[in-house]
């Protein structure tokens, strides 16, 4: 996904994308265009084979239809992106149904990040409306944002409603409710292609900003010390769970019958084996698996230190 704050290489996690023609700010792993690489959706779009995929695959409690329940990708900043927030379901349900009517939660795991890599989450305490409109006309929206240092393996949750914006000098992995609705506050201003400034939405912003008490900000991983036996709970809100793993031995996955999964390779490679007969395949850095929901138990064999991201919609 182009964006005009992104990177014209994908390196390290698409080695072979670099020297870009333009700078990729998004790589999209579960949107509907995104294809399945295998299996028996071969070659298909998510978008086409989710509304058709029966209860073995789906799970028996994921609704198809509505759009696959989670979108997970990679960001590339090389600049900052715009000080903006996404909306909740309610309001998005009463004025964005013609783009899908959902709200946008979300989540950062820091796949990597260069020394003074930072973002903004969150309003200060006490900055009122007032306070806030005016430091966008002066310039100086970014200022009463909460500053949060980033490296390697931080988490940060936002949830909708919650202003922020992303630095450079990092790569992160997002997971977030489907949907690409944001309102931005405020762009540096920048101008895009045509040499226009780009649009602002700042009253449906007013409309959906959370003053006051704040919700996001970085979160600390709730894990034994132990990490081969036992997972890093990142995040657990009512759109997605997130699991982070590490490991470099064989490693058991078992879960409930009929829960769809997803997951995210950020790191290692070697062969994966489910229960399914005795057929295996190779993943590696940067892919993203979908777990059907009939699937119980899988077997990950690393050939070296393997970390990845489970995700799961509970209740789906």
């Amino acid at each position: 996904m182009p964006r005009i704050w992104g990177a014209r290489t994908l390196a390290p996690l698409f080695p072979e994308k670099a020297s870009l023609g333009e700078p990729i700010g998004e790589v999209w792993l579960t949107g509907n265009e995104c294809r399945f690489a295998d299996g028996p959706f071969a070659g298909e779009r998510l978008g086409d084979a989710w509304p058709r995929m029966n209860d073995e695959w789906a799970g028996n409690r994921a609704r198809r239809d509505k759009p696959f329940p989670v979108l997970a990708k990679f960001l590339f900043p090389a600049d900052k992106l715009s000080v903006q927030v996404h909306p909740n379901n309610d309001y998005a349900m009463r004025h964005e149904a013609a783009t899908g009517g959902t709200g946008k939660t979300e989540m950062w795991y820091v796949v990597s990040a260069q020394p003074g890599a930072e973002v903004h989450v969150g309003l200060k305490p006490a900055v009122s409306a007032e306070q806030f409109r005016a430091a966008i006309a002066n310039n100086t929206a970014e200022d009463l944002l909460e500053r949060i240092p980033v490296a390697s393996g931080d988490t940060i949750f936002v949830p909708s409603r919650t202003v922020h914006t992303i630095g450079p000098g990092m790569v992160l992995c997002e997971i977030q409710q489907n949907s690409d609705i944001t309102y931005r506050v405020f762009d540096f201003s920048r101008r895009d292609a045509s040499g226009n400034l780009r649009e602002l939405h700042i009253e449906k912003a007013f409309d959906v900003i959370r003053f006051g008490k704040q919700l996001g900000g970085k979160i600390t991983a709730l894990k034994d010390q132990d990490e081969s036996t036992q997972p890093g709970v990142l995040v657990e809100c009512p759109h997605f769970a997130v699991d982070r793993h590490v490991f470099a031995t064989t490693k058991y996955f078992v879960k409930p019958n009929g829960r769809l999964e997803l997951i995210i390779v950020l790191n290692g490679n070697g062969t994966l084996r489910t229960q399914l007969g005795d057929a295996s395949v190779e993943y590696s850095r940067a892919q993203a698996w979908l777990v059907p929901g009939a699937l119980r138990e899988c077997v990950y064999e690393p050939n070296d230190t393997t970390t990845l991201l489970r995700v799961f919609v509970p209740g789906a």
